[in-house]
């Protein structure tokens, strides 16, 4: 027998526009006006499988923002099994379950114990159960069902940001995108107007607009000038409800700046100006600023600045300050008051960047007359040229005028001028000037050959103001006379061989000359009368400025002449014909069969050929260099050998220092020796403690030297004694050792010095238990004991 059980929930409402119930698939905006029952059915055979069901109403709203002081009431469970005894109990679970819904587990009824919000969670999903109080055993399925949070107006629009920039250029059309501003509703835009955003302009107008439902704000007035306002505050206000009434607001600032265009044209605020300029005003001077205004800014404002016409125009120049943009006129050539004092020029300023657009408003460049005043001031003398050229003959005589300069006052009243000669330019007073006529002439005597320019520097100064001064350069060139005889190009001194044979050349000539040559030097050789007749020698001229001398006899002999002296006479062609006496140096000198030079000394036939000066020189530094090595080998052989460390075996005393001996470490540079101990006279009794300063020097005491046959252990004891009772001996390592192991020693003796005597009582078995590593150790020592017992 299949049995049905029926699950009801009860839904109402308790309060008027609080919670409601609606089916799935349909929302109502009012109220139910009676229960509605959500019917549930199953059998035991199906417990796992919930029953198909027509329609049901599982879903359910609740208002936002509850401001009641009770909990808000949501609806009431009921289960037809309910009897109305007790023995069922309700029982949710899900979201929010038992914090924000709790249910009564008597009768059903579900509230809300918070203030709930949509924003924060819109749905909330619950599953609803009425199990047996006694058993704990459910006796309907579980059911689920959704509480949906119904949205208030309770959020009002915010702007992404809190103030927004933007800019635009000025003179702008109507209908100028500015910017877009964006602002957002956190209500449930799914459900009324509550979200529902509308834009409008607070402040801003009518200078801009913004759109309703886009928030794009643009210009609204036409021809904007930046230079009459250049910030604009526009306040944008965003209200939900589609801008009805009882909206909620926010707002938000945008500041708009308008950019420059170059829509002004420059403008000079006077159409003349003035200015006066003195004569003497150096080239590329300034002589004024003027100054065009432009409304404009940065490149808009830049002003490139011309002369376009005027009586001054290759006069004057004008240039653009780029910092400033003032237009710089300057002097391009000099000016003279005597010759023009006024100058009218006319000066135009334009813009380098014009924008087409605003061409209309006319051309975007102005003008203005400069009128320019020369004053008169007191000029220096002027020279009648910028420099002087004179020549003159270095055979002149002194006091004779060479040349004129020549200079006057520019000035109308045309004082006189003195003339002088810059004495740093003439330092040897070589010339001079009239001081009235400025002709200038020599004072000493010139020579082209010392030097050939002479350029000096002749002041012109005025006589009624002598700092009204000018200079200018005079070059002086010394033309050249026959003056010098040629001579040798060279020293000459050659020879010749005794073996040598007749007409044989032996040495060819040449000259120079000193004086300059217009059509080239033409010299003549010849040799002198009194060597003509009775020399050894000829000499035959070439015709191109070359001679040759040649021998005149077959053989000669050193032995009886060694050297001859030659004398050539050369002459020039120039007038007055100049000559000079040469000599030449002939040497009578050993030659080969081929005429190369052997000897030219007669002494060299007398002495036997013998070594030179440098190789005796070279085999006596090799002797003694060899003598110096025997002499450092045999010393080294006879130094005397150090003593060795140990003698014999039977000398105990010198084995002690194969054991505890601790040396002074890094610091410790005199190495430990025995012999040391054998010879105490050889201990440095200079040598003190190096770690600290000593407080008072004692003087180092002197012990007996210990005989060869002295036990060492006596000898230890003896020292030990000693250096214990010395007030100066070091208390860190030092020779003084205490190596000595004596029979009290509780690890008894460490060395082997006693070895001999022990060898016999030491039991090496153990080493055969110490493992493979001691094998060979065993082995030996244990072949030893074999040995002695043998």
């Amino acid at each position: 027998m299949r049995t049905y059980h029926c699950f009801w929930l009860l839904f109402w409402a308790s309060q008027p526009h609080q919670s409601f119930l609606t089916p799935l698939s349909k929302r109502t905006s009012g109220f139910p006006e009676k229960e509605k029952i959500l019917v549930l059915s199953g059998n035991s055979r199906q417990d796992l499988h919930r029953s198909k069901r027509s329609w049901m109403w599982n879903q359910f709203f609740l208002l936002e923002e509850y401001t009641g002081t009770d909990y808000q009431y949501v609806g009431k469970l009921h289960s037809d099994q309910d009897k109305g005894d007790g023995s069922l109990k309700y029982i949710l679970s899900g979201d929010g379950a038992g914090d924000l819904f709790i249910i009564n587990e008597n009768t059903g009824d579900i509230q809300a114990t918070k203030r709930l919000d949509r924003e924060e969670k819109p749905v909330y999903i619950l599953r609803a159960q009425a199990v047996n109080r006694r058993t704990g055993r459910p006796v309907e399925p579980e059911s689920e069902f959704i509480i949906k949070i119904h949205d208030i107006n309770d959020n009002e629009p915010m702007f992404t940001k809190d103030v927004y920039n933007a800019s635009i250029p000025e003179m702008s059309d109507v209908g100028t995108f500015v910017v877009q501003v964006t602002a957002t509703d956190a209500d449930d835009p799914t459900y009324g107007n509550s979200a529902k955003v509308v834009y409008s302009i607070l402040q801003g107008q009518p200078y801009f607009s913004v759109e309703s439902e886009t928030g794009i704000i643009k210009t609204a007035l036409l021809n904007m000038d930046r230079e009459n306002r250049e910030q604009y505050q526009v306040v944008i206000q965003a209200k939900d409800m589609g801008g009805q009434m009882g909206g909620l607001s926010g707002t938000t600032t945008v500041n708009i700046t308008l950019t420059d265009v170059n829509d002004n044209p420059p403008r000079f605020p006077q159409s003349t100006y003035q200015f006066r300029v003195p004569e003497s005003m150096p080239l590329d001077s300034p002589v004024g600023r003027i100054k065009a205004n432009d409304a404009d800014m940065d490149e808009n404002a830049e002003i490139e600045y011309s002369i376009t016409e005027g009586d001054g125009y290759d006069m004057f120049g004008i240039t653009t300050d780029k910092d400033t943009q003032e237009g710089i006129i300057t002097v391009k050539k000099a000016l003279d008051f005597e010759n023009k004092n006024l100058y009218i020029l006319k000066v135009e300023a334009a813009n380098t960047h014009v924008d087409p657009r605003f061409l209309y408003l006319g051309p975007f460049k102005d003008s203005a007359t400069v009128r320019i005043q020369v004053e008169d001031v007191d000029e220096p003398p002027v020279f009648s040229r910028p420099a002087y050229i004179m020549e003159v003959k270095e055979d002149v005589p002194i006091n004779s005028v060479i040349g004129t300069v020549t200079a006057q006052d520019p000035d109308a009243a045309r004082n006189p001028v003195k003339y002088s000669v810059d004495r740093h330019t003439d330092m040897d007073r070589v010339f001079n000037i009239n001081s009235g006529n400025g002709s200038i002439f020599t004072s000493k005597p010139l020579d082209r050959e010392t030097l050939l320019w002479h350029n000096i520097t002749v002041i012109a100064a005025e006589i009624n103001n002598p700092k009204q001064s000018s200079r200018v350069p005079v070059f002086i060139k010394v033309l050249d006379v026959n003056d010098n005889a040629p001579e040798f190009a060279m020293f000459y001194e050659t020879f010749v061989c005794e073996n040598a044979k007749a007409e044989q050349l032996i040495q060819t000539l040449s000259a120079v000359d000193k004086d300059d040559s217009y059509n080239g030097h033409q010299f003549s050789f010849s040799l002198a009368p009194e060597a003509a007749s009775s020399s050894n020698f000829t000499l035959q001229d070439n015709r191109d400025n070359t001679a040759g001398i040649f021998t005149r006899k077959t053989r000669y002999n050193r032995h009886e002449t060694s050297t001859y002296f030659l004398p050539v006479i050369i002459s020039d062609n120039d007038y007055p014909i100049q000559s000079s006496t040469e000599t030449v140096t002939i040497r009578v000198c050993a030659c080969d069969h081929r005429g190369k030079m052997l000897s030219c000394n007669a002494e060299a036939l007398i002495h036997p050929t013998g070594l030179s000066t440098g190789a005796l020189i070279a085999i006596l530094l090799c002797i003694i260099i060899l003598l110096v090595t025997v002499v450092l080998f045999a010393a080294l052989r006879r130094q005397r050998k150090k003593e060795p460390l140990i003698i014999s075996k039977e000398d105990i005393r010198d084995n002690i220092v194969s054991y505890n001996d601790e040396g002074g470490g890094e610091e410790d540079t005199q190495a430990f020796d025995i012999g040391t101990l054998r010879n105490p006279e050889a201990i440095d009794d200079n040598k003190l403690r190096r770690d600290i300063v000593p407080e008072t020097l004692f003087i180092p005491r002197r012990t007996a030297t210990a005989r060869d046959n002295t036990d060492v252990r006596d000898f230890i004891n003896q020292r030990l004694k000693e250096n214990d009772t010395d007030p100066t001996a070091p208390p860190y390592d030092s020779l003084a050792t205490y190596a000595y192991e004596g029979n009290g020693s509780v690890a008894e003796s460490l060395s082997s010095l006693e070895s001999v005597t022990t060898d016999g009582d030491q039991d090496y078995d153990y080493l055969s238990d110490w493992g493979p590593r001691f094998k060979k150790l065993a082995d030996m020592y244990g072949s030893m004991d074999s040995d002695k017992d043998s």
